[in-house]
């Protein structure tokens, strides 16, 4: 059988993975001897996007791969296939994961000297949960305290192709431009209602 264009691969592989892939796990689907080059398959790619250019969809490229997905301006349709509440994050949850964005590696004592108040237990929970901080190591000062740095998964669900794509430090003076520079209202996340609540609470007990 004839081997369809690498265009036509690219656009099957990236339907069905439904995630990032990155130049590696692209040239993984090949045999070795066959496997195209990176500038390959980012003429592909920019083939690919052009072929997209009238769609409703794109091809992004993030944390080092590239995905296909709904264009933004498609959203106030999209969003009506799912029920549940765009997820809502507090001032607090917002600080604190722009000051790890920015500052990392951090720990929560430093971000708890630049906030001025302490970081609930609840909101370093609710970042790890969603992946989009880990734990990179440990302080050497007494009782070593855990660093925390962003993830691939933070790059990834905010759009991201690295860290360099960060909007501009002032703009996240004000959490509110945050949310809108970083769009950390996400439509697919689910038990909204609950988290509401609990980072709620989170931001009573860090005020």
């Amino acid at each position: 059988m004839k081997q369809p264009a690498l265009k036509q691969i690219l656009e099957a592989a990236l339907l069905a993975a439904g995630e990032t892939l990155t130049h590696e796990r692209i040239q993984g689907l090949f045999d070795a001897a066959a496997a195209p080059t990176r500038d390959e398959i980012r003429r592909a790619i920019t083939e690919l996007s052009a072929d997209y250019s009238e769609r409703g969809i794109e091809i992004v490229e993030v944390a080092g791969g590239y995905r296909i997905q709904v264009r933004a301006e498609m959203a106030p349709w999209v969003s009506r296939l799912w029920e549940e509440k765009p997820a809502r994050y507090s001032r607090a949850l917002l600080e604190t994961l722009a000051l790890i964005a920015y500052r990392q590696p951090i720990t929560r004592g430093e971000i708890e000297q630049v906030r001025g108040v302490t970081v609930s237990t609840s909101i370093v929970r609710t970042l790890e949960e969603r992946g989009w901080i880990r734990v990179v190591g440990r302080r050497d000062v007494p009782g070593r305290p855990a660093m925390y740095a962003t993830t691939r998964a933070f790059l990834e669900h905010f759009n991201l192709r690295s860290l360099r794509d960060l909007p501009d430090l002032a703009a996240l003076q004000d959490p509110d431009q945050a949310h809108l520079e970083l769009d950390l209202r996400l439509p697919d996340e689910t038990g909204t209602e609950a988290e509401d609540a609990t980072n709620q609470q989170g931001e009573q007990r860090d005020e």
